[in-house]
């Protein structure tokens, strides 16, 4: 199997994330670490056995033995190091979301066009068991013509920071972008846009929220000014439409899952509180005149589609699918294009919420500005 050799930028927990997924598959081989904290990326290259270690990026996109680099650090600095990447002639994989802001996530993928370099976003939801027995429900027609979605994300109290996790980075505008939406948000918009099979933002509406105590010297600390609740509504050019609930920190028990309909059947995805599950994926439609909710042995799915289908394990995760990619297994899925269109669609909440009205994608396209940290 192809070797495929990685350099790693950024070693906090993404990263470490990142390099503990790398260990366990067939034909990846990180061969670098970079950090500006050079005593945390020797500790972590020493334990993963990676050779090489730098604090300067540039030292390390100046080698031509790497053929991919992974970017694992905070929304601001992806577009920088991903187009610096991209135009040294590397692939790039980059942590969620794309990036900051929708013309910072553009940049990105008008490098990677004219770099003939792929860019895969890390998008982890669309590997879920789920995912994967709703687009066949999807692509096999059980749904018909699908005309609308919900994406939902819980946290009871899940704050960075601020509720004893994480760190200040997630909670300032100046270094994520914003919260709970870029956060968590653009797994499960990026889930629906993927099995709806639509990226073409028409228009939208929406409301952010930050209402909750919290401790108020973590919150002077954190200088917390990003939503823990955001809540909205899209339209897209073909007419489906998609509503929004996305919430770091709410007074509730729980919500249900995400959900698409059709005009033959509907799904429900299973609900997740703080990344646990707490719901079953099912299935309904009308059979024989008489309504059908039906569920569905994920796991018995799983067992028997890697047993009959070459080349299932490139869609068990990200990382996965990204390195069967490059080896040439598999087409890259677009997770580029569905990173961005999410990215639009929190962009468009943020401003459709400072502005109180609904607003267009031409709108949301016009008035984005980079946010993209110089380096």
């Amino acid at each position: 199997m192809q070797r495929i050799r990685i350099g790693v930028i950024g070693v906090g927990i993404i990263g470490k994330a990142h390099l503990q997924e790398y260990a366990g598959i067939p034909g990846a081989e990180v061969v670098a670490l970079c950090d500006i904290n050079e005593q945390e990326a020797r500790l972590t290259a020493e334990k993963y056995g990676i050779p090489d270690v730098y604090t300067d990026f540039k030292e390390m996109l100046a080698r031509d033995d790497i053929d991919a680099v992974d970017v694992c650090l905070h929304n601001n600095f992806h577009a920088p190091l991903t187009i610096a990447a991209l135009r040294s002639g590397k692939h790039v994989y980059c942590e969620k979301p794309i990036a900051g802001s929708y013309y910072d996530g553009l940049t990105m993928l008008e490098a990677a066009r004219e770099s003939g370099k792929k860019l895969h976003i890390q998008l982890g939801t669309l590997y879920k068991k789920e995912t994967k027995a709703a687009k066949a429900l999807i692509d096999d027609g059980q749904l018909g013509r699908l005309f609308h979605a919900r994406s939902n994300g819980f946290r009871r109290r899940g704050r960075p920071y601020v509720d004893g996790f994480g760190t200040v980075h997630f909670t300032k505008k100046a270094s994520a972008g914003g919260g709970a939406l870029l956060d968590m948000g653009v797994y499960h918009i990026a889930q629906m846009l993927y099995l709806l099979g639509v990226t073409d933002v028409e228009r939208m509406t929406g409301r952010l929220v930050q209402e909750m105590d919290m401790d108020p010297q973590r919150r002077e600390d954190s200088g917390f000014d990003v939503e823990e609740l955001a809540v909205g509504f899209v339209t897209f050019k073909s007419g489906v439409t998609l509503d929004i609930f996305e919430a770091w920190a709410i007074h509730l028990g729980g919500i249900e899952g995400s959900s698409i309909v059709g005009a033959k059947g509907g799904i429900r995805l299973p609900s997740y509180h703080s990344g646990e599950q707490t719901g079953d994926f099912s299935f309904h439609t009308t059979v024989a005149d008489l309504d059908l909710n039906s569920t569905v042995d994920l796991n018995r799915m799983d067992i028997r589609w890697h047993r009959m289908r070459s080349n299932e394990d490139a869609y068990d995760s990200s990382q996965q699918h990204w390195i069967a990619a490059l080896q040439g297994r598999v087409e890259l899925l677009p997770t580029a294009d569905i990173a961005l269109a999410t990215l639009l669609i929190s962009e468009g909440l943020y401003l459709a919420d400072s502005l109180g009205r609904e607003v267009t994608a031409d709108e949301i396209a016009a008035s984005s500005r980079s946010l993209a940290v110089k380096i």
